[in-house]
């Protein structure tokens, strides 16, 4: 494989070399995925990836908390009959923090059905996030409000949608960083391998997030691939790949944070890929005990993400009981106020049906509309 002189690639060795003398083997992942903080919470030093500081794991430690609360607060939703659906990122909300955490305001984000708390992280209302998992509307919320994508239920198809918007950025010269979140099972999808193919060829500023976190829907992985890692398959099309642990925020901040730099710096796109697991099941829909075993999920279980953060802060005394009380009495707040927002009554206007399907209503959508019309008229009138 012959690489042009302007695409070449300065990334580390599993070993903390460099080989920007050797531009093949430069493209490969870590050989195991890249960890700062160990499921016991405590530091490991890698030579590739700084530590983040302080404040910043202590302010990325506050999210996780709100993501948890929201993940909870929404599955209850679900079971009052308040949500249609939630797809819940419960032990996955190491992933939604850092993917919004590394961009900046103006870059834009790509997410998933299940990445609410991503949405939620880049600054959207979560009440316009939940809109659309209630069954409201089709999104919910302003998309360049603050450059969040709709999100997806298809598989992949937003992969193509953010390479169209990192590509339309560089031809205007901005300096715009586009993170595509999809799962383990998006990379089965044709639509991947697209996205991933126009990134690389045309060099374009995006960063591939893949959570794998075990399954799609009810498919485990090894159902899927037998490529070494999901992080391998940037190969085929010149980009870089790397593998980083997924329940490990401070290594996520990092990985990810590289790659967002690259990507601006002019280095082009890259493929990461975080090792995490799914601990509830699909959506409220699924019955996960029918392709996986409760010992399955409970090995996952110290592997948490926000146990192992804040046994770290708290071995540096950067978090006591004081700031935890604090820091979940918040999270409440907005957990008290996605209750109260969804439990209120929507007012159904029917004529909207016909509103925003065209921008000049056709013939036959005016004469549908019509006959609506007339018959709400006819209920209205006393018998």
């Amino acid at each position: 494989m012959t690489i042009p002189a302007n695409r070449q690639f300065d990334s580390p060795t599993k070993d903390g070399e460099r080989r920007s003398g050797n531009p093949e083997a430069a493209l490969l992942p870590s050989s195991s995925p890249v960890q700062l903080i160990d499921p016991s919470g405590i530091h490991q030093h890698d030579d590739r990836y700084p530590l983040p500081d302080g404040d910043e794991l202590v302010r990325a430690y506050a999210r996780l908390v709100t993501g948890r609360r929201v993940n909870d607060q929404a599955n209850a939703l679900v079971r009052q009959g308040r949500m249609a659906v939630y797809p819940s990122s419960h032990g996955q909300e190491a992933c939604q923090v850092a993917a919004a955490v590394v961009l900046g305001k103006q870059d834009w984000l790509f997410p998933t059905y299940r990445d609410t708390v991503a949405v939620i992280t880049r600054g959207v209302d979560p009440l316009e996030v939940l809109t659309l998992l209630r069954g409201d509307w089709h999104s919910g919320y302003d998309p360049y409000e603050h450059n969040v994508a709709p999100q997806a239920t298809p598989l992949a198809t937003q992969l193509l949608h953010a390479v169209g918007v990192a590509h339309a950025a560089k031809l205007r010269g901005e300096n715009t960083v586009v993170l595509a979140m999809c799962g383990d099972g998006a990379t089965s999808e044709g639509d991947f391998h697209e996205a991933l193919n126009f990134a690389a060829v045309f060099h374009v500023p995006v960063v591939f997030f893949v959570q794998n976190n075990e399954y799609a829907i009810s498919v485990p992985l090894k159902n899927q691939s037998v490529a070494p890692s999901l992080a391998h398959k940037g190969i085929g099309y010149g980009m870089p790949g790397e593998r980083v642990d997924g329940n490990d925020v401070a290594a996520l901040l990092s990985v990810l944070g590289t790659a967002v730099s690259r990507a601006r710096d002019g280095g082009g796109p890259s493929l990461v890929e975080a090792h995490t697991y799914r601990m509830q099941a699909h959506t409220n829909a699924d019955d996960a005990t029918r392709y996986r075993s409760t010992a399955d999920v409970d090995k996952w279980i110290p592997k948490d993400p926000l146990s192992r953060m804040r046994t770290y802060l708290r071995s540096l005394n950067l978090l006591d009981a004081d700031a935890e009380t604090r820091l979940a009495a918040e999270a409440e707040v907005l957990a008290a106020s996605i209750r109260d927002g969804l439990n209120k009554e929507v007012e159904v206007n029917p004529q909207d049906l016909f509103a925003y399907v065209y921008s000049q209503k056709t013939s036959q959508l005016r004469e549908q509309a019509a006959m609506l019309r007339e018959e709400l008229t006819r209920e209205e009138i006393p018998s």
